[in-house]
């Protein structure tokens, strides 16, 4: 028998649930833009924030910087370094803020780079896009705040988490892209995308009921969040392999290329076999969603393609291990991570959904 929704409703604009749509895909193209970073060695393409070398256009050449630019910059990354530390060291952290001030290659500044520093440029402009989108959804939320509490709580959080996620961002570039600085800026990254997912989710969710039957299958709740655990620690375990691989990619040279997966730790083989672990859970999903297709028609849509997106991850990493580490599957192989997880959590929400007792007050978006 299907729940009898709450009777109040409100319409949402279908400006609003375009705008919410277009920051999410900004979002993805913000992560794909920084595994690009990533890949191409750009991370320092610019050595200070928000400003790149100073201006909001950055230099083309060298000749546009002063001769002492390198010293310059690197006092003013361990100036900021200090204050970084003091902030590690009210929260209880000094011996890391004291590792960070005391490390001779933090303090070492790169040579410019006109393709590097425009790499990141861009990744930056990027990301000041996603901001403004942020902001307009907070502002277009305050319209919905007495009908839908929800809306503004989810925009608001979005927006509070990128202001921590751009100084976090900061931080990694005065402290030299430092390694595990970088995966709190991923995982954040994960967090703000979730947030967004939720909101996305909750603006279009009329259309999500249109072809839910509200019925009990709360077990595959618990597999979901497994399933979600199991990603994030796959994409942890790789910004490890990827702090390997910086390494391995500085001792051999590029002319090297294709012996980089052979001097990898033992990271490497945890991360891929791990993703055996990751495939078998979710043929154990797609498999009971199959059973559950007549009920649960668009659920199972979305957990094909969430098959599909495990797939082309799997085979993104196989390229990587066996083609020599082509710069572009780098990229790939990350956002395609961040695909999964946001697709396993949009998932999670329409099952949740579908278990919603008949006795919860909610309302029905149209």
């Amino acid at each position: 028998m299907q729940n009898q929704r709450h009777n109040k409703s409100f319409k949402i604009s279908s400006y609003y649930r375009n705008l919410v749509t277009v920051t999410v895909v900004a979002v993805y193209l913000l992560i794909l833009a920084g595994g690009i970073v990533r890949s191409t060695g750009s991370g320092m393409g610019c050595p200070d924030w928000p400003k790149c070398f100073g201006q909001w256009v950055p230099p083309t050449s060298a000749e546009e910087l002063p001769e002492d630019y390198q010293d310059f910059y690197a006092e003013y990354r361990h100036q900021k370094n200090i204050k970084f530390a003091k902030y590690l060291d009210v929260f209880g952290y000094s011996e890391i803020g004291k590792a960070i001030l005391e490390d001779e290659s933090i303090k070492e500044e790169a040579a410019f780079n006109a393709s590097k520093t425009w790499t990141e440029y861009v990744n930056r402009l990027l990301g000041a896009v996603v901001g403004f989108l942020i902001i307009l959804c907070v502002v277009g939320a305050v319209y919905y705040i007495k009908k839908s509490k929800t809306i503004f709580i989810l925009a608001f959080s979005s927006l509070v988490l990128v202001l921590i996620q751009g100084w976090i961002g900061s931080v990694v570039v005065s402290t030299n892209l430092l390694s595990w600085l970088i995966t709190v800026h991923m995982v954040l990254a994960l967090v703000i995308l979730a947030v967004l997912t939720a909101l996305y989710f909750v603006v279009h969710r009329k259309e999500d009921q249109k072809e839910m039957q509200f019925i009990e299958h709360n077990k595959l709740t618990y597999v979901l969040v497994v399933a979600m655990i199991m990603i994030l620690v796959q994409i942890v375990l790789g910004t490890q392999v990827r702090e390997s691989l910086d390494i391995v990619a500085s001792r051999l040279g590029d002319a090297l290329r294709g012996s980089w997966i052979e001097g990898l730790g033992i990271e490497f083989y945890i991360h891929r076999s791990f993703s055996i672990a990751i495939a078998i859970i979710h043929i154990y999903l797609l498999f009971k969603f199959y059973k559950l297709k007549d009920e649960l028609k668009k659920i199972y849509t979305n957990v094909k393609v969430l098959m599909s997106l495990i797939v082309l991850e799997i085979l993104s990493g196989t390229i990587m291990a066996y083609f020599a580490i082509p710069f572009w599957a780098q990229p790939i192989h990350l956002v395609l991570g961040s695909m999964i997880f946001g697709a396993q959590f949009y998932i999670f929400l329409q099952v949740v959904y579908t278990t919603q007792k008949t006795n919860k007050k909610e309302y029905a978006i149209s």
